[in-house]
This record gives C-alpha cells, structure tokens and sequence, in this order.
C-alpha cells in the first residue's frame, strides 16, 4: 500500500496579505517524498481564519499517519495549535516540525551547550518538544526520510554541513522543482510591473552578520549555497510553460552576493529571448556590492525594480546592526539603480541598539533625500537565531544586548504562543516587544507609525492594504467531501520506486 504523508503550510495572519508568495520549502520536500513514491497531501492553510476547524476535518479522514509541519517564527503558534489538533484526533500521529523557528532555535541550543550554559534557547528548544514529535532542524529534503523512521530521533540536525543531510549547492540543483501542483497556484496574486508573478530560490544563505538578522550560527542560513545557471533557467522555462509566468520574484538574501551574477542575468535574457517572451524580475541585492555591470545586467535580464535592505539613515545603526555597509554605499547604490533604469524599494527598520529619536530622524530624513520609489519600516523582532538573541544577556527582568556602548532591550516571549510580528497593518497593527535606553515600544511604534505617514504623503506613496482572509466551510469536511482547492491538494504516487512500501 502506498503510503501517505500529510504536509502543513500554516497560516501567517501577521502578514498583509497571506497569498502572495507560497512556501517554496516544504514544497521542495512534497516533490522529493512524491519522487520516491509518496502520496503527499498538501494542507496550505495560508489565509485561512479558521483553520482549526480545516485541520480537524482533514485529519479526521487522513490516509497518513505522519504530519510535517514547517513553521517561521511568526507562525509557531499557529503550528503549535494545529499539532494539538491532530493529537487530538489521531493520538498515535506523529508530528514532525521543520522549517526556519526549528532550525534558528536548534543552532541558539546548540551555541549554548558549546558555552556550557542553559539559556534561553535551551528553554525555547523544551518547548518544541512538548508539542512536536520529531523536530528537524536544516534541510529537510534527505531528513525528512529520517524523520518518517519508525525509530527516528527526537531531533534530527541536518543543519551540520559534516551530515550528509546538510545539501550541496550541485546537490541542490539536482533536486526536483518545488511541487507548486500541490497548491492552489491561481490564489496566489503577485505581479512584477503588471506582470503575473512567482517565487523561486536562486541561492542560499547569507555570509554577513547582521545582528537582527536570524541564522547567523547555523550553517543552512549563513552558508551560500547556490545553485546551478542551467538549474534555475530550466525551472523559470518550466514556470513559463506550465503556468504562463512572466514574472519572477528572487526570494534569495541578496542576489549580488553570488559572483556570477551578471552571466545569470545575461542567460535570463538569453532564454526570454528564444521564448519569443520578456521576463518582469524582482529581487533583493546588497547596496555594498551593487555595480553598474550588475545593474545593466539585470535590467537587460527584465528588473525594473530593485529591493534592498537598507535599515537605517544612522551610521551609528549603521554600526551597531554590523551590517558593514555605510550611508555612503547605500546612497550609491541608488545612483547606480537609477543609472540604469531600476526602480528602488528601500528596506528600513527601527529599534535598533542605540536608537535614539535623533536616529529615526535622520532615517526619516534619508528617505526623504533619497526619494525612493517604495519603502517599508518594520520594528525588529528579536527571533532565536539572531545575534540580538543569541548573546543577549539577562538583565533583571528582561534581556540586553550591548554592542559599542549601546543596549537593545527585549522581553522574554514565549513564540508557541505569541506571534511576534514583523510587518503590521501600517494603520496601527505594529507591536514592540524591544526598547531602548531613549525609546519605549510605545516610544518606536509612534516614531514608525509616524515616519509612514509623512514619508508616504511627502513622495506621493499609497499604504497597501491587508486583505480579508478566507473562511473555511465546515460543512465540505463534514459531508466528507474533499477540501477546498484553495486548502487542500493531494499528490498521485509514484510509480517507478519501491520506497513507497510500508
């Protein structure tokens, strides 16, 4: 009998919109289970409200026994709630947790048992496995096959690039193409300069460390792995076949990090040519890197726009976040963007160790002297896996991080149950669980909320606006009628393997 497994995208109600770009990851492990003769089915609760009761129902008639789970941080507790469900419904189910919460989390724990310490990461990975069966932390596409063992281990570290379950960059372009059948592609609403658009993954890992940023101890996030030009041209070619996308978003760190980036650009271009077609292309690049052979590069390849992660107006931020670019790089880089035609969406964040209302301002001046076409400002989050987290130390009731001087406060959270937001609703949906020696979280989600306003009214900007989620109907689990397509799909077997036995 072939056998099941069930795959779980959970919701992400922090988010503006849920259904603009699908989960690439576990979309990547559906299509190596469906490779080796699983049956996968594809639980995609993203913008689903009641999504209890779209578990429930499914559970309730499941072929599979086990159930994979990925999970940001922002979606833990959401995770953790549909876990206690199928517990609840099938008590003998195993409930596998993966995905970037397990592995951050997995790296912070293992970084304090190097120091000889129990800490906060050692509390946070306890937590995980009182309501997760098996925990995988890294990739999940080899350890997936471990997890689903009869005797797996509670945890399984395939974020060790010693473990043959830590992925090559050619490994990686020998995988299958993210199972995007096993979703509802037409739900998902994202364009490129009009353009229809999808996501894909060029590349892996970033090697800086910036202190917000999270991954930096573990060896799947800090680790660029990339993979092949003919790899990632034949998965756009597949996308442009398949489903008539034009548009492609990278959704890689920064794409400029990788040396070859002008010939991937060059062979986009080449390729959209002997389509007969014109690709529409968005990305993230790092302004200190950024020159103009890349910039004509992408713009020949079909950008039109460029997205970079510039924080701050501050140097002093600047410097303390250690993202080891200056106000000068950053400048300079939009120069060049404009050079060539690009379109600049500026990435700025606030809460910072240091920050003062001095430093919002000059970030607010920056803005507005450099006049980018879009922007957004969130308030950092101080996730496990990040430096702001990982060398935090107690202080009294609550965690410091110091760095040249400067302090940056967090409050100690359980991520099971709170979802610590990363974008808001711009019209008062932002929260702050850090603060600073000048700035209070009420002090930082006045100055962002009111750093929007006038910047946005300033250059002439539109607020985006969330949308409503989807609500589940009961009744089609009830009469035992299939999901939804929008929730539920679910894979053929494979024929040609014998690893789908039980």
């Amino acid at each position: 009998m072939t056998r099941s497994v069930c795959l779980i995208t959970p919701p992400s109600p922090f988010l503006l919109d849920e259904r603009v770009f699908m989960n690439l990851g576990i979309l990547r492990v559906a299509a190596v289970l469906e490779r080796e003769g699983f049956k996968v089915e594809m639980l995609d609760l993203s913008g689903i409200s009641n999504y209890v009761e779209a578990v429930r129902d499914h559970v309730a008639s499941s072929e599979a026994q086990e159930f994979g789970i990925t999970s940001t941080t922002p979606q833990l507790p959401a995770a953790a709630r549909i876990s206690e469900v199928i517990h609840e419904v099938r008590p003998n189910a195993r409930v596998i947790l993966g995905g970037p919460h397990a592995t951050c989390v997995h790296a912070a724990f293992r970084g304090e048992k190097k120091r000889d310490i129990s800490g906060r990461a050692g509390a946070a990975m306890d937590r995980l496995l009182t309501m997760f069966d098996v925990i995988v932390a890294g990739d999940g596409e080899r350890a997936i096959f471990t997890a689903l063992n009869s005797d797996a281990p509670r945890v399984i570290d395939a974020d060790d690039p010693r473990s043959n379950l830590f992925l090559s960059g050619n490994e990686l372009s020998q995988l299958p193409t993210p199972a995007r059948h096993l979703v509802d592609v037409d739900s998902y609403h994202y364009a490129v300069d009009g353009v229809r658009a999808v996501s894909l993954i060029a590349q892996l890992g970033c090697p800086f460390g910036c202190g917000f940023c999270g991954g930096r101890l573990s060896p799947t996030f800090r680790r660029v792995r990339m993979r092949s030009v003919e790899s990632i041209i034949d998965e756009m070619t597949s996308l442009y076949e398949t489903y008539g996308f034009r548009g492609f978003m990278f959704y890689d760190d920064e794409l400029n990090v990788n040396p070859q980036m002008v010939g991937l650009m060059k062979a986009i271009s080449s390729r959209a040519k002997e389509l007969g077609t014109e690709f529409r292309l968005r990305g993230f690049v790092r302004a200190d890197l950024l020159n103009d052979a890349q910039a004509e590069a992408m713009y020949e390849a079909g950008f039109r726009w460029m997205l970079a992660g510039y924080e701050s107006g501050s140097p002093r931020i600047l410097k303390n976040i250690q993202k080891k670019t200056s106000l000068e790089d950053n400048t300079r880089s939009i120069e060049i963007a404009r050079r060539h035609g690009l379109k600049v969406k500026a990435l700025m964040s606030i809460g910072h160790p240091g920050e003062t209302e001095q430093t919002t301002i000059d970030t607010h001046n920056w803005l507005l002297a450099m006049r980018p076409e879009e922007f957004d400002i969130t308030i950092i989050t101080v996730y496990p896996g990040t430096p702001y987290y990982d060398n935090a130390e107690a202080h009294g009731d609550v965690w410091r991080y110091t760095i040249n001087g400067d302090h940056l406060y967090s409050f100690e959270l359980d991520y099971t149950q709170v979802a610590d937001y990363y974008k808001g609703d711009p019209n008062g949906g932002y929260k702050a669980y850090v603060y600073t020696d000048e700035l209070s979280p009420a002090d930082l989600v006045s100055r962002r909320d009111a750093m929007e306003r006038d910047v946005r009214t300033k250059l002439g900007l539109e607020y985006n606006q969330a949308l409503p989620a989807v609500l589940y109907e009961h009744s089609m689990g009830q009469t035992g009628a299939p999901l939804p397509s929008r929730i539920l799909r679910i894979s053929e077997p494979a024929r040609s393997s014998s690893a789908a036995a039980d």
